[in-house]
């Protein structure tokens, strides 16, 4: 008998990857398609499969391994955001011309909104650029089914596939049925190939045009053969309104339609994006009068359709041009349409439980004890006229604490400390710049920028703040740690300080990130030595994630309510959740739910309000 779960989506496609015999999968963390690898690991150890799973430093990392196992005939998937397919792009787009041994997938989960991203570009968008063909799924169930399809056109043609989700599918739940079997894979066998294996402009010139066959050749089977995927719902009567939909909208709109039990209005689910099935679309544009495209983020649908004389989407202004395509928007465009009202939402209910609860709005903010918070504390209070770019990651919540002054991508905190030196050095001004990464993030992009300030001579202090862990996607290892995804699988760690000095800097130092005093005596002479010397000086601010649960010293702290003067300093410009402020008694005193007693805070209070507890 089948085992069901309620399972993430991101789980079901996890378990599909292994039963569809995967023998190599890899990844760099990002939100929403983290929880992808790690379940992959963890179904292929419950089933003991040989799947070799993998972190890779980057995304452009990740996806080349998983290429080089396809070149042996290993079938290999590589996961990743929307926006690490930005640091992948120079391997996607070239492999893409490929003819491939081994199926490659691609899982690149886009996040509409956004909600945990810099930006909410579409990776179906990425695979037209390509010329890739890419799957679109609307559910849990309906994502873990594409994946193997995926695989099997990725080996019927030879051709590198995307299975592209967004953050609804990716960590919705549903009742799937647990994996129990998988697929072996195929012999490895690397045969020695050069017209095959090397992308040398003659050959670019012969499998570029072959390449455009094979994608004509998806897109007719497309049309014929892909109809689980790609298909009408028609109205019981004369349609009002044609909509073309594809990935998480087609399940909205369906339960929007139960709702309204309405039987005017046709569907057509278009679940391969690219290469767009021509025909089927433009049958169904030739039937209706008037036609909606729904789709998110980006008009990729849209952009493919021939003709647009009759269709509403997001290139006329219907549709938003950015955001999420939320159930309530959906309603209101889609009754737009046929000219009806929506009704609006009533919020009373919901209003009234959020009195009653006595809930307010918090901004995202570090962690209670967070170590980051207390280095960004030790920089601005070291050098508080210190031009501060940080990076992607936790660290960017330091913008509370007035800690950050740009944030742009991964490894970004690096090469625009040396943008800002460059620019004040042409003027002849000297203005201190300190820049923020995490762990993770430096051997994921820092590296390269560091070489390139070590060469061209760049003065700045680059802070790593090294919590051994990448936090903000779930705690994932990085090469700093030796953990793997596979159980009694373990890597060799990487120091971080040695593989600075091995990128030639001279002046390195590891910091406790608690100790405030030591990192402000740190801080200061590393932008000495750096400016003196023309040169990048880098600190590693060190200390575990409060969500590992380190034990660590209890310090209790109070507030001297006599010493207080409400000047919320602490609150401003320290911004732990362990301190609340009373509005009415302009006070600041210690929450207890949230304290974890690190006793950091004891020396941030101008007025020493603050103070241990003596024991």
């Amino acid at each position: 008998m089948p085992v069901k779960a309620m399972l993430l989506g991101n789980e079901a496609i996890a378990g599909a990857v292994v039963a569809s015999g995967c023998q190599v999968a890899t990844a760099y963390p990002g939100t929403p398609s983290s929880e992808i690898l790690p379940a992959i690991a963890a179904v292929a150890d419950r089933l003991n499969a040989p799947t070799v799973v993998e972190w890779g430093a980057n995304e452009k990392v990740a996806l080349e391994m998983a290429i080089g196992a396809s070149f042996t005939g290993a079938r290999a998937c590589a996961v990743m955001k929307q926006v690490g397919l930005n640091v992948a792009a120079d391997a996607f787009m070239t492999v893409a011309l490929y003819r491939l041994k081994g199926g490659l997938l691609l899982i690149s989960s886009d996040d509409p909104g956004p909600h945990s991203s810099q930006n909410e570009q579409d990776s179906r968008m990425f695979a037209m650029f390509a010329k890739v063909p890419v799957l679109d799924p609307s559910d849990a169930v309906e994502a873990a089914l594409m994946v193997k399809d995926a695989f099997a056109i990725s080996e019927k043609y030879s051709v590198l596939t995307m299975l592209r989700t967004t953050t609804r599918v990716a960590h919705c739940r549903q009742d799937i049925e647990q994996v129990e079997t998988f697929e072996k894979g195929n012999e490895v066998k690397f045969e020695r190939d050069l017209s095959r294996w090397v992308s040398l402009p003659a050959i670019v010139r012969v499998s570029h045009p072959l390449h455009n066959e094979r994608i004509e050749k998806i897109r007719s089977e497309f049309e014929t053969e892909w109809g689980k995927y790609n298909y009408e719902i028609p109205s019981k009567t004369k349609a009002k309104l044609g909509v073309i939909v594809s990935g998480v909208c087609f399940s909205t709109l369906k339960d929007l339609m139960k709702q309204w039990c309405r039987d005017d209005i046709s569907i057509l689910r278009i679940g391969t994006p690219y290469p767009l099935p021509h025909k089927i679309t433009e049958s169904f544009l030739a039937r209706h009068d008037k036609v909606l495209v729904l789709e998110e983020p980006y008009p990729v649908i849209e952009t493919q359709l021939m003709n647009r004389s009759k269709v509403d989407g997001r290139w006329n202004g219907v549709v938003p041009s950015a955001g999420e395509l939320l159930p309530e928007l959906i309603e209101k465009i889609v009754l737009s349409e046929i000219g009806v009202e929506a009704k609006k939402p009533d919020a009373s209910e919901l209003k009234s439980a959020i009195e009653e609860l006595g809930l307010t709005a918090r901004k995202p903010q570090l962690c209670a004890g967070c170590p980051h918070r207390s280095s960004f504390f030790i920089i601005k209070k070291a050098l508080p006229n210190a031009i501060s770019p940080s990076d992607i990651g936790c660290y960017s919540l330091a913008i509370n604490q007035k800690g950050v002054d740009s944030s742009l991508c991964m490894g970004a905190s690096v090469t625009m400390a040396s943008g800002y030196y460059l620019a004040h050095k042409e003027t002849g001004q000297e203005r201190a710049v300190v820049a923020t990464l995490g762990d993770s993030t430096f051997f994921h992009m820092g590296v390269p920028g560091l070489i390139s300030a070590v060469y061209n001579r760049h003065a700045f202090v680059l802070c790593v703040l090294d919590n051994s862990i990448t936090a903000m996607t779930g705690g994932q290892s990085n090469p700093g740690l030796t953990g793997k995804p596979r159980k009694d699988d373990l890597g060799v760690a990487l120091p971080i300080e040695s593989v600075v000095r091995g990128c030639g800097v001279t002046f390195v130092e590891t910091v406790k990130a608690y100790d405030t005093a030591s990192g402000m005596d740190a801080i200061k002479r590393a932008w000495e030595y750096a400016k003196t010397n023309k040169t990048p000086s880098v600190l590693i601010f060190k200390h575990p994630c409060m969500l590992l649960r380190v034990p660590q010293e209890k310090i209790s702290v109070t507030v001297d309510n006599d010493k207080c003067v409400g000047c919320r300093y602490c609150i401003d410009n320290f911004g732990c959740p362990g301190l609340s402020f009373d509005e009415s008694a302009k006070k600041v005193s210690v929450d207890k739910r949230y304290c974890v007693s690190c006793g950091v805070c004891a020396v941030v209070c101008p007025q020493k309000a603050i103070h241990k507890v003596a024991k």
